[in-house]
């Protein structure tokens, strides 16, 4: 049994004379030969090792059509989202200034190492400067008014009234309350948490920005936003974001520089002073609103009844503004000029905290963000200068004392000292 069978007994059929004898097991099938015309196989189907192409096939190969190339090539289509190229809803980022070179470029003059050594934290690893000292004092009077109207709210809850005073008062505690803070990232600052891939590239950044600032960087939390302009946020008591501009096109010095300037609203207390206003200004707002949206209904109302009703209307909001003001001694007239003063206190903490990122080292990264942001308001500008017909639009004088944010020729302004050379 062991001879193989004689070629006489049995003879090779007729109708393939060109088949090879069965190969053994332990060997691979034999390929056809090249004088075979009826088996394109080889040509239409490259060899994959795994999947031997079986020689029946080739007859139905040969009267149907080969399968073409291209949907061989559609596994990078379904490659896996970090490989797949951003989704049609986001939006590409926007060109950067012209001459700017490659931002990951270690060679990239902006490019800092984050390999530090041993980390020295300073014994004061927060504090409360003039700026938001002065952003409590200037909410002060917002915070009265919600106190009088939380407490004609209490009202109506009788003898349990000052437990409902009590609660409001105590719930400005929240602000430091770490899930009510990440409540506030997600749904009202529209953060996210970062990728592991982006967790990667900012940790370094971040843990080098907080060693120079002898800061334990574990007590902020990194936050990214899905936006394509070259922004950060600081917030709360623990929340550091950056917007996906910034992480994917800056380099890791100027991505510092920004990050040591949130870093400095955090130290300076400048993000939870202005937090803790806003919320306990939040029931006088409220009300307010509550009172100019009747009042606006009234007066169309009147308006549609007779002029005569329109008058008396408005003598009965004259007389109870004005005694609104003589009761409370000029405090609604103080609030209206409040939100001049808090701008003016927040484009004083926006000097402070480049002061605190310059301070760092950063002053020349911070300075090349500067002017990437320039290059974006000009873009933007030019964007809608084009939309209004080729003319220039300018912002009114209130406008501008409402910015919460000084001009780019401020901010440079403040710092060239940080520029200059030492001894000069």
């Amino acid at each position: 049994m062991t001879h193989p069978p004689a070629a006489p007994e049995y003879p090779e059929p007729p109708r393939y004379p060109q088949q090879p004898p069965p190969a053994p097991p332990n060997r691979p099938p034999a390929q056809p030969t090249p004088s075979q015309p009826s088996y394109p196989l080889p040509s239409a189907y490259p060899p994959y090792p795994a999947y031997p192409q079986p020689p029946q096939a080739a007859p139905y190969a040969a009267q149907a059509p080969p399968v073409p190339a291209p949907p061989m090539a559609a596994p990078p289509v379904s490659a896996p989202p970090a490989a797949a190229p951003a989704p049609p809803s986001v939006p590409p980022l926007p060109p950067l200034p012209p001459g700017v070179g490659d931002p990951h470029d270690p060679r990239h003059p902006h490019h800092i190492s984050t390999d530090h050594g041993r980390i020295h934290l300073a014994a004061q690893q927060r504090r409360t400067d003039v700026t938001a000292v002065g952003s409590l004092l200037l909410h002060l009077p917002n915070f009265l008014a919600s106190l009088i109207v939380v407490g004609l709210i209490s009202l109506f809850f009788g003898g349990l009234g000052f437990i409902v005073v009590l609660a409001w008062l105590a719930s400005g505690a929240l602000v430091f309350h770490r899930p009510t803070e990440r409540a506030l990232a997600r749904h009202v600052l529209r953060l996210r948490y970062p990728t592991p891939q982006e967790r990667a590239k900012l940790e370094p950044v971040w843990r080098e920005v907080t060693a120079r600032a002898g800061v334990d960087g574990r007590t902020y939390e990194l936050w990214v936003e899905d936006s394509d302009h070259l922004n950060a946020v600081a917030a709360a008591g623990h929340i550091v974001g950056v917007t996906r501009f910034a992480m994917d096109r800056l380099p890791n010095g100027e991505l510092a520089a920004v990050m040591a300037h949130e870093l400095g609203h955090h130290v300076g207390g400048h993000a939870w002073a202005g937090l803790l206003g806003y919320w306990y200004a939040l029931p006088g707002r409220l009300a307010w609103r509550l009172l100019r949206g009747v009042t606006t209904i009234m007066f169309k109302v009147s308006r549609a009844l007779s002029c005569l009703g329109t008058l008396i209307l408005a003598a009965i909001v004259g007389i109870i503004a004005i005694g609104t003001i003589t009761f409370l001694y000029g405090l609604p007239l103080l609030i209206l000029g409040m939100p001049y003063a808090l701008a003016a206190v927040g484009r004083r903490a926006e000097l402070r905290a480049d002061q605190h990122a310059a301070g760092l080292g950063f002053a020349p990264m911070l300075v090349a963000v500067l002017e990437k942001m320039h290059y974006q308001e000009q873009q933007v500008q030019a964007a809608l200068t084009a939309r209004n017909g080729g003319v220039p639009v300018q912002q009114s004088a209130l406008t501008r004392l409402l910015t919460s944010h000084p001009d780019y020729h401020t901010r440079l302004h403040h710092l060239q000292p940080y520029l200059a050379p030492h001894g000069h």
